[in-house]
This record gives C-alpha cells, structure tokens and sequence, in this order.
C-alpha cells in the first residue's frame, strides 16, 4: 500500500470517511491522478503537475488548491488560514462536501495546468 493510501486509511471517522469521499471524486475527474505521499500528506499531480492536497488537522479535512484567485466561482467557500499561495475547502463531516464545487475547482486546476512550485519559487528569487 502506498503511503499517501496509508495516511487516508489510518485516519479516524468521520475524517477517513471525508478523505475516502474526496479521493473518489478527484479520481473519478482525474482519472490518471498519481497519488503521492510528500511532506507527510496525500498530494495528487496530474503529469507532474501537483494539483491538491488533502491533510487532517484538529477537527477538519482540507482538500487545498492552488491558483485559487484564478477561480470565477466559490471563492466564497475557500479557507486561508493565514497561507499565501494555498486556498483551501474544509469540511468536519461527509455531508459537508458539495461535489458540484469540488469537480469545478479540480476542472479548473486542470486548465490552468501550471506548477504552483515554480510559481512560487519563481516569486522568491524576484
């Protein structure tokens, strides 16, 4: 089992359940997703490209994005936490999770198909 699989199965209810309901959807939108395991957390790319990132914290899981000020629509439901490069949607229960959201932010982030990484390294040596 792969590490990234590890960390989602390992987790307690209701947050196994909230990262089982999400994977299912980022798989079924990106249906050749590779799911890796970095810096302790389950990230998705697509072609080399890291999409999202799923983490458990306190009582939440975040399924976090980035080019979020790309997004026309559901700028409303995303979570800073004091980050700069990273938006998140955060849920504390299955019910919580609006698929209509969830498949048009990782739409999204397919079209814009750029490396956060480099964006923000790139940002750095400016």
């Amino acid at each position: 089992m792969n590490p990234a699989e590890a960390y989602i199965l390992k987790q307690e209810e209701p947050y196994k359940t909230i990262l089982l309901q999400l994977q299912a959807i980022i798989e079924a939108v990106i249906p050749n997703a590779e799911l890796l395991y970095k810096w302790r957390i389950p990230f998705y790319y697509n072609n080399g490209i890291p999409i999202c990132f799923l983490n458990q914290s306190k009582d939440y899981v975040d399924l976090a994005f980035w080019h979020f000020d790309q997004l026309e629509k559901y700028s409303e439901y995303f979570v800073d936490a004091n980050r700069k490069s990273v938006r998140s949607l955060r849920y504390r229960s299955v019910e919580d999770i609006n698929d209509e959201i969830v498949v048009y932010v990782l739409q999204k982030q397919l079209e814009i198909n750029i490396n956060p990484f480099k964006l923000i390294l790139g940002k750095k040596k400016s």
